[in-house]
């Protein structure tokens, strides 16, 4: 099994989870107009669970470090296969919230927004799971990245031009899966033994075997909430299965590289939450927002044609949380 030896490996890990988890929505922009995102999040959950498994016979499988993929699933506890597949849900249901808020008001909206929050709140909730890391630094961190996304929030309303329905209801949206969000990671980190991945303790999971479980969770979670999605849409017709299956082979690729994307980021942060701590680890991830706005910023020109005003408070924002997510890197050393 591979596993991170120390801490600037594991912080190198958790940059690959923020771009990973800051990117992974531009598959499902390189759609939007053609395939409506409640079918392309079919694939996404299905590339997701895929990757995880395929890691887990791989990397999770090979060399003499830890238990084997299969050999660790079968000593897992209940408590903990549960505590894994209920993160796998809860994530489940707050992604297919902020999927429907990047639909209605853009990835330079919906990511600060929504897993703004989340950082916030999963930081909190994560350190007291495993006290990792220099709190004074930790969430002074935090609280520059709370000031940058005020920061967005302010840019996207001074910018909004008749759209202050949807824009309302993409924000509502945001908050509530950010909320959602911030709590999965710690039933996944619970699961495993964050001290020791080398020989975890009888019934605790490697990250392999947690990220396929909670996979399962997204998986089978997905038969209920985006069936819900498709029989009742925010916005648009409601859909059925046979529109899903015709849809062309280029689509369902698109949907399941989304998947493989984010699947690579959490598998990532999961391996590096050993050395840096469920909470840095957690944070640094969703640092993604920072990503997800230079991309709908610079290549989707979701602010195209924006006053200076508001690109001033859109360098602000960027100021802000690459200074915090600066003192949650330090506060770890």
């Amino acid at each position: 099994m591979f596993i991170v030896e120390n801490y600037i490996v594991a912080v190198f890990f958790c940059v690959i989870t923020m771009l990973c988890w800051g990117s992974w929505a531009n598959t499902q922009k390189m759609v939007s107009g053609r395939w409506r995102y409640e079918l392309f999040y079919w694939d996404y959950v299905i590339g997701i669970f895929v990757f995880s498994l395929l890691a887990a016979f791989t990397l999770g499988s090979f060399g003499d470090a830890g238990r084997s993929f299969l050999n660790d699933l079968s000593q897992a506890s209940f408590a903990n296969l549960k505590s894994a597949f209920i993160g796998g849900v809860i994530f489940n249901l707050a992604n297919i919230l902020l999927t429907t808020a990047i639909a209605i008001a853009g990835m330079a909206v919906a990511f600060p927004v929504g897993i703004g929050i989340a950082l916030i709140l999963g930081v909190v909730v994560n350190y007291f799971l495993l006290e990792k890391g220099d709190p004074l630094l930790l969430f002074v961190g935090v609280a520059l990245v709370s000031v940058a996304i005020v920061l967005n929030g302010i840019a996207f309303r001074a910018g909004e031009s008749g759209k202050k329905k949807a824009g309302g209801k993409g924000i509502l949206i945001s908050v509530l899966a950010g909320v959602l969000m911030s709590l999965f990671y710690r039933f996944v980190a619970g699961s495993m033994d964050l001290n020791d991945f080398v020989s975890p303790a009888s019934g605790k999971m490697t990250p392999y075997t947690a990220c396929v479980v909670f996979s399962t969770g997204i998986l089978i979670s997905n038969l209920l909430f985006n069936t819900i999605m498709m029989k009742r849409p925010v916005e648009g017709p409601k859909l059925s299965y046979k529109e899903y299956f015709s849809g062309r082979k280029g689509l369902h690729l698109v949907g399941l590289l989304g998947g493989s994307i984010w699947a690579l980021g959490n598998l990532f942060n999961l391996i590096a939450a050993g050395k840096a701590g469920p909470a840095i680890s957690y944070g640094l991830g969703q640092g993604a927002t920072l990503i997800a706005v230079l991309w709908g910023v610079l290549v989707w020109r979701e602010f195209k044609n924006a006053s200076p005003k508001i690109v001033g408070f859109l360098t602000g924002m960027f100021v802000f949380f690459i200074a915090g997510l600066g003192l949650i890197i330090i506060s770890g050393k």
